[in-house]
């Protein structure tokens, strides 16, 4: 008796909760979910799969297990880090590709001091950029030598965006 009381607490929870807290929601899907009437889990667990997937895409999956309470990855409380990164998101498409660079530069720094908060540097540097119908691009570059400083991670950064451009 007591294990359901405890999942109907956990039900209600997330049926309350809004939008914007959910994990993996950031401002710019959360400004979409607003834009479909969708605001709180309850609103979300409203909604079919069929329509989540067919608004966020792949993600569409994983906005309706949130949303009934699912999550089927493991818990690895002491895992090793396997990689370091750093992205932002933005409410209006950037256009201007000086400011794009600049955006990268800022997450290039980002990255430095993480690395160094971290006490450790890497090898592949990885460029992602997502577009507002939630469709993504990857690009990556593998060194020679480990990186770490963030002229090196902006350089490599620019050479991946700019290939991104060409193609």
């Amino acid at each position: 008796m007591r294990c359901l009381r405890q999942a109907a607490s956990v039900y209600a929870f997330v049926e309350q909760l809004a939008i914007e807290k959910f994990h993996g929601i950031g401002e710019v899907t959360a400004a979409k979910m607003h834009s479909l009437g969708i605001h709180t889990g309850a609103d979300l667990k409203g909604r079919t799969l069929s329509e989540l997937t067919h608004h966020f895409g792949k993600a569409g999956h994983y906005y309706y297990k949130i949303a009934r309470a699912e999550d089927d990855r493991l818990v690895e409380a002491n895992r090793v880090r396997k990689s370091i990164g750093a992205e932002t998101s933005f409410a209006q498409d950037l256009s201007d590709v000086g400011q794009m660079l600049q955006e990268l530069d800022q997450i290039a720094q980002i990255v430095e001091q993480r690395l160094e908060q971290h006490e450790t540097r890497g090898r592949t540097l990885t460029l992602k950029v997502k577009f507002s119908d939630y469709r993504q691009i990857t690009r990556s570059k593998t060194a020679i030598a480990p990186i770490s400083e963030v002229d090196t991670i902006f350089e490599i950064a620019k050479i991946l965006f700019c290939f991104y451009r060409l193609n």
